[in-house]
Order: C-alpha cells, then sequence, then structure tokens
C-alpha cells in the first residue's frame, strides 16, 4: 500500500431519507357506502448506517465519495397498509475507526467489531395515517400526519492502524528502514526528519510460516501530546497495536533521557498505553564498538534496572534475528493473557 493510498482521515457529509404521509382515504367499497377512515402510516426514511469491515485497511475508498442521502420512505395506502421504508445507505470503515461530530469534534463511538453497525443519521418518522385519529365524537377524521424530514450531519473519520508492533521513536530513528529490511513493504526513507507522513504496514516472516504485521508510524516529538509537530497523529495510530518496539538512535545525545521523553508523552496522551508491552531497542548499533555498547547497557542498568536492551542495525542485519524472536516472544505472551482474560 503506497503512502497516497492509506487514508486515515476523512469527513462525510450524510442525510437521511423524509418520512412518508399518512393517508386520508376512507374506505368506500360496494357494499360499504361509509366505512369510515381506511389510511395506513406512511414509511420511516431511510437510515444512514455505519458499518465495520474487516477487509477494509484504510477510508481511501470515502477520499472520493463523501456524500451519502438515503432513502424517503413511500406514503401509505388503503386499507391501513404501510408505505415502504425509505433505503438504508451504509458506509464501510476499516475496524478501528473513530467517529466524531465535526461540528463539536466530540467523540461519538470507535468501531471494533467486524459487521458492527452503528446509525449515523436516522431517517425521519413516517406520519400517521387518519385511522388512527377516530374517536367516539370524530367518526371520519379527514386529515393524518405527514411525515417527518429526515437529518443531515457532517462526521469526522479517523482510523486508528490495527498492528501486532508500533514502531516508536523520535523522527529519523531508523523505524521506516527497519520496515523496509524485514518487510516486503516500502516506505519513505531519507536523512531527515518528518520522512513519514502516513503509517506503513508490513508483514514480517517469521519461522514456520508465521508473520505479524509491523506499523511504522510517524514519528514523536516532545509535546506531541499537545499536538505538537505530528503529535495527535502519531499517537492516535499506536492506540491500537498489541506491542510498542522503542527505537532509540545509537547516535542521540543522551539514549536514557530519550527514552523517558518517549515513555512520557505516551503517558501525558493515554497513560493505558503504558500497560502494552514494550520492546527496547538502540537502532543503527553498527555505530557502536562492543565497548560503547557495554557503557550504554551498563547507563540503562543503573537508571532503569528493569529494561532489556536489544541492538540491532537495519544496514547490516546486526541483531535481526534476535529482534524477530522477541517481538515474537512478547506478541505470543499478549496472546496467551487476552485468552485469559
Amino acid at each position: 500500500m503506497t503512502e497516497g493510498n492509506f487514508v486515515d482521515y476523512v469527513k462525510i457529509h450524510a442525510i437521511s431519507g423524509n418520512g412518508g404521509a399518512g393517508s386520508t382515504r376512507l374506505r368506500r367499497e360496494m357494499n360499504v357506502p361509509k366505512g369510515g377512515p381506511d389510511g395506513g402510516d406512511g414509511g420511516r426514511g431511510g437510515h444512514v448506517i455505519i458499518r465495520a469491515n474487516k477487509n477494509l485497511w484504510t477510508l481511501y475508498h470515502l477520499k472520493f465519495k463523501q456524500h451519502f442521502r438515503a432513502g424517503h420512505g413511500g406514503n401509505s395506502g388503503k386499507q391501513r397498509s404501510t408505505g415502504a421504508d425509505g433505503e438504508d445507505v451504509y458506509v464501510d470503515v476499516p475496524l478501528g475507526t473513530v467517529v466524531r461530530d465535526t461540528e463539536t469534534n466530540k467523540i461519538l463511538f470507535e468501531l471494533t467489531e467486524d459487521g458492527e453497525e452503528r446509525i449515523l443519521v436516522k431517517g425521519g418518522k413516517g406520519g400517521l395515517g387518519n385511522y388512527h385519529f377516530k374517536s367516539s365524537t370524530r367518526q371520519t377524521p379527514r386529515y393524518a400526519q405527514p411525515g417527518l424530514e429526515g437529518d443531515e450531519m457532517q462526521f469526522t473519520m479517523e482510523m486508528k492502524v490495527l498492528a501486532d508492533v508500533g514502531l516508536v521513536g523520535f523522527p529519523n530513528a531508523g523505524k521506516s528502514t527497519l520496515l523496509a529490511t524485514v518487510s516486503a513493504a516500502t516506505p519513505k526513507i531519507a536523512d531527515y526528519e518528518f520522512t513519514t507522513l502516513k503509517p506503513s504496514l508490513g508483514i514480517v516472516k517469521y519461522h514456520d510460516f508465521q508473520t505479524f504485521v509491523m506499523a511504522d508510524i510517524p514519528g514523536i516529538i516532545e509535546g506531541a501530546a499537545e499536538g505538537r509537530g505530528l503529535g495527535h497523529y502519531f499517537l492516535r495510530h499506536i492506540e491500537r497495536n498489541s506491542a510498542l518496539l522503542f527505537l532509540i538512535p545509537a547516535d542521540a545525545m543522551d539514549l536514557v533521557e530519550q527514552y523517558r521523553t518517549l515513555l512520557s508523552e505516551l503517558e501525558r496522551y493515554n497513560p493505558e498505553l503504558l500497560d502494552k508491552s514494550r520492546i527496547i531497542t538502540i537502532s543503527k548499533s553498527d555505530l557502536l564498538d562492543e565497548e560503547l555498547k557495554a557503557e550504554i547497557t551498563a547507563k540503562f542498568k543503573k537508571q532503569l534496572p528493569d529494561i532489556k536492551l536489544l541492538y540491532f542495525s537495519s544496514a547490516t542485519n546486526e541483531g535481526i534475528k534476535e529482534l524477530k524472536d522477541e517481538i515474537w516472544k512478547h506478541i505470543s505472551e499478549d496472546l496467551v493473557h487476552s485468552n485469559e482474560d
């Protein structure tokens, strides 16, 4: 999937159908000249319904179709028959799509289950026929209700990437290079910050035909939780990753402080992100000799004794096999824990 085809943010305009009108018909038959009110109810207007589809990975299909209009309800017929309901319109979206009211920016709901449906805009109610207004003092009412008009709203769709492991790091930490090394994905790679402007997904092959999905997500910066840089764009995508792979480049000024900053931004955005399984790595390890690696490990051990460090280089493939093993171990443990829950 190319960067241009990856669309994770769209706005749509939804209009539901009008309800059908109730009937004012009076029953008139050969043997029943004064049969009284016989008008039925109008059909309801069509709904605009959003539906989760596990086969979709992006909102690209909504990029060129952003207006949805449901059908109008039919008018009632004779013999108290109800008019046909208006045709519902469905908007299919990937799992993990968050729906907001565009005007207020309020989150309405998130779709997480395949086939899950929510009504975005309800169709107008059909009008009641004159039969409902019959009484002891009004035997032949000659009026009925018109159908109610449909509604009209704008919605913002935001998709959260679903992957087994999400790459977390500052811009230019080597995330795109790692994804290109371990999968067939072809993210944009260059030696400047914010090369990755949209998420890239890659399927990584493991032993015995096993695979896992890795997501390269725009780099985080200090202040991302307040929306600086690509902050909210980045952070929303890691919410649905099973495990987080932290990349700290070997040429960083202070590796421990950079890791702490990353953790701080995640916590400020959503403290629940710290509950996810974490893998801590030093990328670009081809820049280090064994002595420097020992110094870095000792510094982490002193300040963060529970941390296990992995070193790898996408340029030389050093440590890539060990990294895959560690990722698979975390994914398997998370799967076991989720099944127990």
